[in-house]
C-alpha cells in the first residue's frame, strides 16, 4: 500500500471532531496532529495536540492541512495566512465574500507554491456542483435551493441573546407546498416567506415575560421579521434530551424545459443526522483531491468546481471505469 496522507486539524470544535472521525473511515490517510489556539492539554484528541504557534515546525510532517474554523473570524485570517505554507482544505460559507476569500488564498497559495480547497462542505460545495450541473443541463429555467429541516447555528445563537432566554435552539424548515410547486414544474417565483418555516423551541429565564420574548424574536430584522416563525417555550430537560443533536439537510431542484415544452426535472438532496460530521466527510475527501493536484505539480486556490470528480475518490481510475461508471 502507498504511504499514507498525512493530515492536520486546526481547530477542534464540533466540525474538527467530526474531521477526526472521518479520517478513522479513510485507510488512505492518517491523523498527525491537532492545532489549536486553547491550551494543547485541554484538547482532548486521540493524537499530539499543538498550540497553533507552533505550526510551522510540521511543514515536513503533514501533507495537508484541513482548516476547521469559523467563517466569521477565522478562516479570513488563517486561510491565507496558511496557504502559504500547507496545502489546505476549509469549508469558508459566507456565500457573498468568496471572491475576495478566494483571491487572498489564492495569491498565498501561488506564492508559496502550495494547493488550497476552499469553501467546500454541503453549501458552499456539493450544493453548488449541482447547481452548476443542473443550470448548465437546462439554461432554460430556474434554480430553488431549500434548506432543513436542521438546527441553524447563526439563528440559535441570535434567540440565546434575547433578553430573559437561558437557551434555545432554531430549526429550518422547508414548505412541503413550496417544495411540491417547484417538483410539479410549475416554476413559481417564490419569497422567502413562501419557502422556509423558522421554529423556535426556547427555554426562558424564571420569571421572563415570554410574550415579550416570543414578540422580539418574530420582529428581529435579517433573522426572523421575513419569515413565519413558530416560537415553543419548553423546559431545559426537554431541550436537552430532543434538541442537542444538530441534525441538517436540504434540497437543490432545477426545473425547466427542453425542445418545445417537456418538463424537466433535477433534484439532489441531503437528510443529515449530523452536519458537521458530514461536512468534515467532504472536507476529507477533498484534502485527497488537493494532496493528488500537489502531487501532480498543481498550485493555487480551487474550488469544487475546478476539481475533478474521480480525484475525490482513493480507488483509481481503471477501478472507477469498471465499478461506477
Amino acid at each position: 500500500m502507498t504511504q499514507a496522507i498525512k493530515i492536520g486539524i486546526v481547530g477542534y470544535g464540533n466540525l474538527g471532531r467530526g474531521v477526526e472521525k472521518a479520517i478513522k473511515q479513510n485507510p488512505d490517510m492518517e491523523l498527525t496532529a491537532v492545532f489549536s489556539r486553547r491550551d494543547p492539554n485541554g484538547v482532548a484528541s486521540e493524537v499530539k495536540a499543538v498550540h497553533i504557534s507552533e505550526v510551522d515546525q510540521y511543514k515536513d510532517e503533514i501533507d495537508v492541512l484541513i482548516l476547521c474554523g469559523g467563517s466569521a473570524t477565522d478562516l479570513p485570517e488563517q486561510g491565507p495566512e496558511l496557504a502559504g505554507r500547507f496545502h489546505t482544505v476549509d469549508s469558508f460559507d459566507t456565500h457573498a465574500k468568496i471572491p475576495e476569500y478566494f483571491d487572498s488564498v489564492d495569491a498565498a497559495a501561488r506564492e508559496g507554491g502550495k494547493v488550497s480547497v476552499i469553501s467546500t462542505g454541503w453549501d458552499p460545495g456539493l450544493f453548488s456542483l449541482s447547481r452548476l450541473i443542473a443550470e448548465s443541463i437546462l439554461p432554460e429555467g430556474n434554480e430553488y435551493t431549500f434548506w432543513g429541516k436542521g438546527v441553524s447555528q447563526g439563528h440559535s445563537d441570535a434567540i440565546r441573546r434575547v433578553e430573559g432566554v437561558k437557551n434555545g435552539v432554531q430549526y429550518t424548515i422547508p414548505k412541503e407546498e413550496a417544495l411540491n410547486r417547484v417538483r410539479s414544474g410549475e416554476n413559481p417565483e417564490l419569497s422567502t416567506r413562501e419557502k422556509h418555516l423558522r421554529e423556535c423551541y426556547i427555554v426562558a429565564q424564571e420569571g421572563a415575560d415570554q410574550a415579550a420574548i416570543e414578540k422580539e424574536i418574530k420582529e428581529m430584522p435579517n433573522y426572523f421579521a421575513d419569515y413565519d416563525t413558530v416560537v415553543n417555550f419548553i423546559s431545559e430537560e426537554e431541550l436537552k434530551a430532543n434538541h442537542s443533536a444538530m441534525p441538517h439537510g436540504g434540497t437543490v431542484l432545477r426545473s425547466g424545459l427542453t425542445g418545445e415544452n417537456s418538463k424537466q426535472i433535477i433534484e439532489f438532496g441531503l437528510t443529515l443526522d449530523s452536519n458537521p460530521e458530514f461536512t468534515a466527510s467532504v472536507l476529507v475527501a477533498y484534502a485527497r483531491a488537493a494532496y493528488r493536484l500537489a502531487q501532480a505539480g498543481d498550485q493555487g486556490a480551487k474550488t469544487v468546481f475546478d476539481i475533478p470528480y474521480g480525484l475525490l475518490s482513493p480507488k483509481s481510475a481503471a477501478q472507477l471505469r469498471k465499478e461506477l461508471l
